[in-house]
């Protein structure tokens, strides 16, 4: 029996989890044409073997345009699944950590250069670059191009490619889905009146500003097997006057629960430029505690969780069921397993890493 809430086991739908420890989604923009590349199966395969409870694939495009930059992976052709579907193949072979994906559209925050090439949209008429769609023609920047409004027939394309990627996720094996409906990108937009400027069903009240993300989930939900959980990322606050705040928040996650919704992971900001967030260790995990006092369905708490003691308070405190770790993990793929020694626990490892146990630590790998 496990001596702490972060190592304890935990249930969700058909997801059985070996302790409270989610790896979130984080974008490599390493894909070529929406394709996974080596660098995915070197990246996913390491943080397989972290001894975590569950992997999530980076934010995924739902269509071609809906990528952030033309370095992300996407699942919206059947070139895109083989190549997913091969790297997949390389990591199940080494581990059995289940696998979700988040799919996504990133909206008028698209057409974006990568990260470490300063990250600003591309310009349409630019290598790179496409027109970008958004509820409302208002860019993200003044500067950027503004995108084209998106009527009917647009609304339809993106929820019927949503729930194609949900589809392929599901041909794929993928064990969960997650929605991105957080930092700024299209389903966000819709729901922060600072991006939605409707004046249609889609605009205006928070009930209408809700609708399309909430059809959204529903056409996910339906594609996906009934069996596996679909879950939804949000940003609980935009950090910025007149903007998406968290009893907006709660209403919206409580309309998700209502339609069958597995788990609401809790993050923030990301829709307006001129956001001022005040940031600090566990700074979001508020945000997870308020949702979760409003809801019965699981709840997982992101943003600056380092150390394994300010990992174990918050699930402790009954904040949240599960954390997300990012960042951290990156930098230490390994978290997991110097978690578990820290708290004398058992963690997975592969066989090949076995010998790799301390000697003062003789029964922290769980075989």
């Amino acid at each position: 029996m496990s001596g702490t809430r972060l190592f304890s086991p935990f249930e969700m739908g058909s997801l059985h989890l070996r302790n409270r420890i989610v790896i979130a989604p984080m974008c490599q923009y390493s894909a070529t044409d929406g394709q996974m590349t080596d660098w995915h199966l070197i990246h996913l395969g390491n943080l397989a073997l972290s001894g975590a409870a569950v992997l999530t694939i980076e934010a995924t495009a739902v269509l071609p345009e809906g990528r952030i930059s033309y370095g992300d992976v996407g699942l919206y052709s059947d070139a895109c699944e083989r190549a997913m579907g091969g790297v997949l193949d390389g990591v199940r072979r080494w581990s059995d950590m289940p696998i979700a994906i988040q799919l996504g559209h990133a909206g008028r925050k698209a057409s974006s250069e990568v990260p470490w090439k300063g990250g600003r949209q591309i310009n349409p008429k630019d290598e790179g670059g496409w027109k970008t769609v958004a509820p409302s023609p208002v860019p993200f920047h003044d500067d950027y191009d503004h995108p084209v409004a998106l009527d009917r027939a647009g609304l339809a394309q993106v929820r019927s490619a949503f729930a194609d990627a949900a589809r392929r996720a599901a041909a794929l094996g993928l064990d969960a889905v997650q929605i991105h409906g957080a930092h700024g990108y299209l389903l966000h937009q819709f729901l922060s009146p600072l991006s939605n400027r409707r004046t249609d069903d889609y605009g205006g009240t928070l009930e209408n500003r809700m609708r399309f993300p909430l059809e959204v989930f529903e056409a996910v939900r339906a594609a996906f097997p009934a069996d596996r959980p679909v879950t939804m990322r949000v940003s609980a606050t935009d950090w910025a006057q007149n903007g998406w705040d968290i009893e907006q928040t709660i209403t919206f996650c409580q309309a998700l629960e209502a339609r069958g919704c597995s788990a609401i992971h809790v993050s923030s900001g990301g829709l307006a430029s001129h956001q001022q967030i005040a940031i600090g260790p566990s700074y979001q995990v508020p945000f997870a505690r308020a949702v979760k006092e409003n809801v019965a369905i699981p709840v997982i708490a992101v943003g600056l969780i380092t150390e394994f003691e300010q990992a174990e308070a918050i699930l402790t405190t009954g904040d949240a069921d599960l954390i997300a770790i990012a960042r951290a993990i990156l930098y230490d793929p390994r978290w997991p397993w110097h978690a578990a020694a820290h708290f004398g626990e058992r963690v997975w490892a592969p066989d090949q890493y076995l010998r790799s146990q301390p000697r003062q630590l003789r029964h922290l790998f769980d075989r």
